[in-house]
Formats: C-alpha cells, sequence, structure tokens
C-alpha cells in the first residue's frame, strides 16, 4: 500500500466533504436528512479551519482524514469504497503517534464504529444523550 499521510489544506476541502458523505452515508444512517445537511454546511466553514486535518493518499488522491483536538479524536472518516483496507488502522496509529490521542467520542448507533475503536485498545468510560452539538444522537466516551 503505497499510502501517504499529509497535512490537508483549504483545497482538499472539496475531497474531505465527498470522504465524509460516502462514509457518513454508509455508516450513519440515523442521521436525519435535515442534521445531514446542516453537518455538511457547518464542517468545511465552522470545523475544518480550525483543525489540523490529516489526509491518507493513495495515489496522490486522499480516501480518508483524521483530526484530533485536546487528544481527542475528533474525526476519523475513510471513503466508503476503500473500507476494511486497513486505511482507517493506517491513519489512526499515525494520529495516535503524531498527537498521542487518548479519548473518542463514537456515536452510539454506529456499532462498527464502537468495534473498530475497541480493536483499537479503547474503553467505554461513559455515555452521553446528546452529541456534541446538543443533537439527540447518543454519544459513547472511550477512552485508551
Amino acid at each position: 500500500m503505497s499510502h501517504q499521510i499529509r497535512l490537508a489544506a483549504a483545497e482538499d476541502y472539496a475531497r474531505i466533504m465527498e470522504i465524509w458523505e460516502s462514509a457518513v452515508k454508509a455508516t450513519h444512517d440515523f442521521l436525519s436528512e435535515e442534521d445531514f445537511h446542516h453537518f455538511k454546511e457547518v464542517i468545511p466553514r465552522d470545523y475544518l479551519p480550525n483543525l489540523e486535518v490529516y489526509l491518507i493518499t493513495e495515489n496522490g488522491e486522499a480516501q480518508g482524514f483524521a483530526s484530533v483536538a485536546e487528544g481527542n479524536l475528533e474525526m476519523l472518516f475513510i471513503h466508503n469504497d476503500m473500507r476494511g483496507k486497513g486505511y482507517g488502522k493506517k491513519l489512526y496509529q499515525f494520529m495516535k503517534e503524531e498527537t498521542g490521542l487518548t479519548k473518542v467520542d463514537v456515536n452510539e448507533q454506529n456499532p462498527q464504529a464502537i468495534g473498530f475503536y475497541e480493536k483499537m485498545g479503547f474503553k467505554v468510560i461513559g455515555r452521553s444523550e446528546k452529541d456534541g452539538s446538543g443533537k439527540d444522537y447518543p454519544l459513547i466516551h472511550m477512552s485508551l
């Protein structure tokens, strides 16, 4: 796998959102249409410019992205066409080495993600009824 990991720039946002959309449609079927459009709007506007986002690329094309803030893995998404090929694990391991992350919040309704982080060594330490933006999507708090 001739992948590379690099920091994202503003010109990568369109591809990041393509990755996000493909991953979310495959794994977050619990998201309402309204909330899907809300996040699609706010992520490139309010989140990405304020985060250090890393891309995992294959032959120069981004296939996944991740970001960590204050030890919390804020986002890790792999394009649906590339799932199951080890990109998530490679990107996670890079982020862990690079940032020393220790925590992640996962949507309770996304059991695949919970399973992934358990494999990476995370344990469940708590739960919230609402997500970070106050919406009714319960979060599972996990820690290494």
